[in-house]
């Protein structure tokens, strides 16, 4: 931190509990500025500075979530860090704004040692060595634009502590995309603990999960383990069904029992989650809760496959040539541009990890210090396997007969899905709106921009269709 106190700005129009919260913060030698309303808190946006803030959802002229989608708006140099203070129990509130960009949330009646922990936490995640800090492993660089997009999309990540789910095709990256997500943010510090779920035994994976004091025993588990960092669930839908019932309670209290535990204890955790199937079409089947999917898929990322970052392939090859004879002696070995070639033309089915297998074999061929596209032998490498999600837009029709897939929208009007014309137009324009909502984190300037309209005629259509809340 620098030498300067920090500063927030906390919006409630309950005095009781502006002054609770003053009391608090100044304790912690932080300077506190109160405003009542949406309309005095854009005010003082205006006027000053701000470290991070702390807005309730419910106030007398507006909604909290209209003032953190104003601060998430801010050019990148003026943005900080915003918390909301929601209902108790009121958890899709508290999605809707991590949505929105906020980076936690504490419930009424205001918890103190759970306040005090998400002030340190937003004010490690306003320093400015955390906010320009940019940097990325070297399987995670590249110019095409999809590894662009996605460090971006980690960057933004990083500087929020809602919870992640990672999606994408085997040897993608998800880990390293994980880690990524928490060595740049404010829980750098702490632990990452990964779980690789699809790996664990369903009869062990409560113990291993929650710990053991059952009988004497004292079994430190992984969620203890991950405290003041992060929990990475890798293949999160493997989760043994009652596993993920005791996963929801544990986001929603924030606390985790022990098997055999008299007591539960207090949990302070990032949660990153990934998996290779679709988390929605494992929810839509059964596989999967619907009230855990909503938990952790807060912030969804697609990891991009290696085949759709082919002009990365020069700068991936050079480094895991350095990187797979850096105990040699020597110069490290170079790809030709015939291997690049071959490799630029290959479909790469395990992506980044097959790439490190396939030179890994062609140096143990390769007779000088130059790769060839012989030395590759590609034609020995595993076929392109069919598409895992072929129904990741379709569900099944109850009226259909048994391995027919029928879209979820009909190509044509039908009266016996809408009553009217009008009504089968909506419901193509509502469910356009929400996924361009929802893959924007619920930024209304992005998703008007993803959708080809103005900002004032989105703001139109959502109030027409109903969908302001």
């Amino acid at each position: 931190m620098t030498d300067r106190q920090p500063i927030a700005l906390v919006v409630d129009d309950e005095p009781d509990i502006c002054e609770l919260i003053s009391m608090t913060l100044q304790r912690m030698s932080i300077r506190t500025d109160i405003a009542m309303s949406v309309a005095e808190a854009r005010r003082r946006l205006q006027e000053k500075q701000y470290d991070f803030c702390l807005t309730d959802m419910r106030l007398p002229d507006g909604d909290g979530l209209d003032l953190v989608e104003a601060i998430q708006d801010r050019p990148f140099d003026q943005a900080f860090p915003v918390a909301v203070i929601t209902a108790h129990g009121n958890m899709d509130t508290a999605i809707a704004a991590l949505k929105l960009g906020a980076f936690d949330f504490v419930s009424k009646p205001v918890n103190l040692e759970r306040l005090r922990s998400l002030v340190q936490l937003a004010l490690r995640l306003g320093e400015d060595r955390i906010l320009q800090k940019q940097e990325f492993p070297p399987l995670l660089q590249g110019q095409s634009t999809t590894i662009q997009a996605l460090r971006e999309a980690l960057s933004r990540a990083a500087r929020s502590d809602a919870p992640v789910h990672l999606r994408g095709e085997h040897g993608a990256g998800k880990e390293l995309a994980a880690r990524c997500i928490h060595e740049l943010g404010p829980r750098a510090e702490g632990p990452f603990v990964p779980v690789h779920c699809s790996s664990i035994p369903a009869e062990f994976f409560e113990q291993l999960l929650f710990g053991d004091e059952s009988a004497g025993r004292d079994v430190q588990g992984l969620l203890q383990s991950a405290n003041g960092g992060t929990l990475f669930l890798d293949e999160v839908t493997a989760l043994p069904k009652e596993i993920q019932v005791k996963l929801l309670q544990v986001i929603e209290d924030k606390r985790f029992q022990p098997v055999g535990g008299a007591a539960s204890q207090p949990l302070n955790i990032r949660l990153i989650s990934s998996s290779r199937k679709s988390l929605a079409n494992e929810t839509r089947r059964g596989e999967f809760r619907s009230d855990l999917y909503f938990r952790i898929n807060v912030v969804e990322m697609i990891m991009p496959p290696l085949r759709d970052r082919k002009e990365d392939i020069p700068l991936l090859a050079r480094f895991l040539l350095r990187r797979l004879t850096e105990h040699a002696p020597g110069n490290p070995p170079r790809a030709g541009q015939d291997a690049i070639a071959a490799l630029q033309e290959y479909s790469f089915p395990g992506n980044l990890r097959q790439l490190e297998n396939i030179l890994e074999k062609a140096l143990a061929r390769c007779e000088s210090n130059t790769v060839h596209a012989a030395d590759l032998d590609l034609t020995s490498e595993p076929p392109v396997p069919e598409p895992e999600e072929i129904t990741e837009h379709f569900e099944l029709s109850a009226s259909t007969t048994a391995g027919v897939i029928q879209p979820i929208y009909p190509g044509q009007f039908e009266t016996a899905d809408c009553e009217t014309l009008d009504d089968f137009l909506q419901t193509i324009e509502r469910d356009a709106i929400e996924a361009a909502l929802n893959e924007t984190r619920w930024n209304k300037t992005a998703a008007a921009e993803k959708l080809g309209i103005s900002f004032r005629s989105l703001r139109y259509r959502l109030k027409k269709l109903n969908m302001e809340d």
